[in-house]
């Protein structure tokens, strides 16, 4: 899993934490674990771990890579985590309050990556202690059946270095997916509304 940047090593992920277990957050989380991953999965509903534990079973069953373990609260799912992904709704509230949790009670190292299609991945990680270490990825993060795998856009601050751009590309190629990682493209909302604006 690991590779090397140019000029200095890429740091590993070997821990992921997801925050939402619905759907969406319970396929990546087994695509995770697949992949050799150990993932801690939260989520506000038990109904929704309990799903993820009885598919966990079965695909253990078959498939003893990582492992899955279940939280209760996002403090417990990001206290070692080496990347944290969310599955909130698509909403800036929504996002800016999930990273605002995960950036008090993850540690320095963790990673904030967070799925958005109508989001400035800019306009997130300026609400963050940890800016350079947040990415935005637009596109099917799970392969699935796919002959073909995937595309998907990593989008990161433009003051993102190289070697945490590499690991969160390895990350999400050791998934199935092929990636396309750009500065993100998108004009941040909240710094322009923040600009002082002149009124005559």
């Amino acid at each position: 899993m690991k590779e090397e940047a140019v000029g200095q090593p890429s740091p590993e992920i070997r821990r992921v934490a997801i925050i939402g277990a619905g759907v969406a957050g319970r396929s990546f989380a087994l695509a995770c674990v697949a992949a050799g991953f150990d993932v801690v999965l939260e989520d506000v509903m038990p109904a929704n771990l309990w799903r993820a534990e009885a598919e966990y079973s079965d695909l253990s069953a078959r498939v003893a890579a990582g492992s899955l373990e279940l939280a209760q609260t996002v403090e417990d799912a990001v206290r070692t985590a080496d990347i944290a992904v969310d599955f909130v709704p698509d909403e800036l509230e929504s996002k800016l309050e999930i990273f605002s949790m995960i950036d008090r009670m993850a540690p320095p190292k963790t990673i904030l990556c967070t799925p958005s299609y109508a989001l400035s991945i800019t306009d997130l990680a300026s609400c963050v202690y940890r800016p350079e270490r947040c990415f935005a990825v637009r596109g099917n993060l799970v392969r699935g059946d796919a002959a073909v795998a995937p595309i998907v856009r990593l989008l990161y601050p433009a003051a993102t270095q190289e070697p945490i751009i590499e690991t969160v590309r390895v990350f999400l190629r050791t998934l199935g997916v092929a990636v396309e990682a750009e500065a993100d493209p998108d004009e941040p909302v909240l710094r322009k509304s923040a600009s002082p604006s002149v009124s005559r």
